[in-house]
């Protein structure tokens, strides 16, 4: 009887060690401090919990290098309150750094890692100077592209710079690229306060028309990302006949085209103001002229050709609109293109400078 009882009075005692004890648990596991500055010590902090029934008594904490200085709460942390265990850095190195601390406890497990990382650089770096482009919390160099004139069947690339000013992990997305236009981000995962490139590649043989094609891709901000006016780049190609079949004989006797002026200034007082500019095309070559394509950069630009068919020694008048409602949403410099069959000037762009009047 006496041994009975002693085995259900060891059995209890047992179960109620089990059933009492501290649990630990932390509010982060990892402290990214993203770029800092070298000899600029920093601190970081974990909330640490106690979720069990019993004290939670933080035994040692300690750090994988001189580098880091550990503290922790040395009292007992009684059920359900907090305490905090914090390192300071001393961020004496350049380049990126990843350091443990080591938390021993009376919880089980006994033993916790937390890390610290990060990239430690010689001075501060402002990315608004060299990327002025903010979309969400990811900064650009820029946000509308144009790619440089092509043939059919050239490849042309252009990189956009990125840099992720988030507080986490950024993966750059291009969304709605059309079949002309690739996209590839380097590295495909941005860490805190990095710098990456999104290489955009057109394929001119997926464009179906000389002349400007002009289109809208849209940068994720996060993931699930939508696409709106907040997150948009606007991308440009200019696809040129090719000439290079031409014989010498055949260039000497080629069109030349001739305009009166590509640089034009048009005062206009507001939004409910249209201003027109005419400007002469000249054939001063020795075959006829065609214009084979007319286009605007915007819709603030409207523009009226009188003859696309131009004789040797003659002219036509082209009329350029620029109209005041579309200014608003205008961002970039409104143009004129022409797309010819002169060989030495298969394009020919007008410049529009619009100048604000009272």
């Amino acid at each position: 009887m006496k041994r009975c009882l002693f085995l259900i009075v060891c059995l209890c005692s047992f179960c109620l060690s089990v059933w009492s004890q501290a649990q630990i648990s932390f509010n982060h596991a990892t402290h990214d401090f993203g770029t800092i500055l070298r000899d600029k010590p920093v601190k970081a902090e974990f909330i640490v919990t106690n979720s069990g029934n019993s004290p939670l008594v933080l035994t040692n904490v300690t750090t994988s290098c001189g580098c880091t200085v550990a503290e922790w709460t040395k009292t007992p942390i009684a059920p359900g309150e907090k305490g905090v265990v914090s390192s300071v850095f001393d961020a004496k190195t350049v380049g990126r750094f990843q350091k443990t601390i080591a938390v021993y406890s009376n919880a089980s497990p006994n033993l916790i890692y937390l890390t610290i990382k990060g990239a430690v650089a010689n001075e501060s770096i402002d990315f608004k100077a060299s990327h002025p482009f903010l979309i969400g919390d990811i900064r650009l160099d820029k946000n509308d592209i144009v790619f440089p004139e092509a043939n059919k069947g050239e490849l042309r690339e252009i990189n956009i710079s990125v840099v992720n000013t988030s507080g986490s992990a950024y993966e750059p997305v291009v969304m709605h690229l059309p079949p002309y236009l690739k996209a590839e981000a380097k590295p495909k995962v941005l860490d805190r306060g990095r710098k990456g490139t999104i290489k955009l590649t057109l394929d001119t043989e997926q464009l179906k028309d000389f002349g400007l094609t002009q289109t809208s891709v849209y940068l994720a901000r996060f993931s699930g990302d939508k696409v709106s006016e907040e997150n948009e780049i606007t991308v440009s190609a200019i696809l040129l006949p090719d000439f290079s079949h031409l014989t010498a004989s055949q260039r000497a006797n080629a069109p030349i085209i001739h305009l009166s002026e590509t640089d034009i200034k048009l005062p206009i007082t507001g939004d409910k103001d249209n201003v027109s500019h005419t400007i002469i095309i000249t054939n001063k070559g020795k075959s006829k002229l065609e214009i084979r394509k007319l286009q605007v950069f915007n819709s603030a630009v409207g523009v009226s050709l009188h003859r696309k068919n131009i004789q040797p020694g003659a002219s036509t008048k082209l009329k350029v609109t620029l109209y005041g409602k579309g200014l608003r949403k205008m961002r970039t410099q409104p143009k004129v293109l022409i797309i010819t069959n002169d060989p030495t000037q298969p394009k020919v762009i007008i410049n529009i400078k619009p100048q604000r009047t009272k």
